[in-house]
């Protein structure tokens, strides 16, 4: 395992002053930093072949988070990715983590948070083999949840607002919060994203099969 000084961190985000904050404490936390305003500046000027962590701005001018981090694959950008959103980008999170993201933060995130979202995501990188597994461990979690609470995390991890399940479950929208609560409870987790991690895992989180279980027609889902 690579020491921090040797591992680099690509911060994109058009705000300034996120940039200078994430460089500092990333810094100090003995990590090399680039910084770069846009997708665009991040995908001309960042090396692929160094080994990396990329943490993307979910809304920017031009490409936004999503975007680039499909555009990282097709180009060959093989970073982990952590997701930076704002408190109203929750179902852009969710579908940046169904494509891949190891993690997302919501801003201003806490330092330890943030440190700890970084040494996850380098981790990746270096259990490639331990991931293989992870599909039944998070299997063997989801045993502890009714199957109720295994409906309302199914549909979180496909994205959608707490209204939408309500409906398609045929409870209200408070009931899934109570849900929510429990489930991330008896998985023994303290943030959303470290509950859609063992979701992904398990095979939760795909539209067409909520869809098909949950509903008679498609439909556009209602904002929160």
């Amino acid at each position: 395992m690579m020491p921090n000084e040797l591992r680099m961190i690509h911060i994109v985000d058009d705000d300034e002053g996120v940039r200078r904050s994430l460089d500092f404490l990333l810094t100090h936390a003995g990590y090399a930093v680039q910084r770069w305003d846009s997708a665009e500046a991040f995908l001309k000027g960042a090396d692929k072949m160094v080994p990396a962590c990329a943490m993307l701005d979910i809304r920017m001018p031009g490409m936004d988070g999503l975007a680039l981090q499909l555009e990282m694959k097709a180009q060959g950008f093989n970073f982990p990715v952590i997701i930076l959103s704002g408190h109203g980008d929750i179902g852009m999170a969710v579908q940046a983590m169904q494509a891949g993201a190891v993690d997302f933060l919501q801003k201003p995130a806490d330092r330890q948070h943030v440190l700890e979202s970084v040494a996850n995501a380098f981790a990746s990188m270096d259990n490639s083999e331990d991931q293989r597994n992870r599909a039944e461990w998070a299997k063997t979690q989801l045993g502890r949840l009714t199957a109720r609470e295994q409906e309302v995390l199914d549909g979180l991890a496909c994205g959608y607002p707490n209204k939408t399940i309500a409906y398609d479950l045929g409870i209200s929208a408070r009931t899934v919060e109570v849900y929510r609560a429990n489930l991330m409870e008896k998985l023994g987790v303290n943030s959303f994203a470290d509950a859609l991690r063992i979701a992904f895992a398990a095979g939760l989180g795909s539209e067409r099969q909520w869809l098909e279980s949950h509903t008679l027609i498609v439909r556009e889902h209602p904002q929160e």
